[in-house]
């Protein structure tokens, strides 16, 4: 399947699709890249520290 494809296909079909590759998805050993620990591992640090600031949903959309 092309993209040009995709784009043709109903809303329905998109999504019915998109399900079909996250289950197949679940099957596969997929590593996260070593950024990822580093982020995590920073995120974790600041809120250990207390230097961790937290806003709600309505905060992050009003900042955009």
């Amino acid at each position: 399947m092309i993209t040009a494809e995709i784009k043709k296909m109903p809303a329905k079909e998109k999504l019915i699709l998109m399900e079909e590759i996250w289950d197949s998805l679940r099957s596969d050993e997929i590593e996260s890249p070593s950024w990822h620990h580093d982020v995590i591992s920073e995120r974790q640090r600041k809120i250990k520290s207390g230097e961790a600031k937290f806003i709600s949903i309505d905060e992050l959309k009003q900042s955009r």
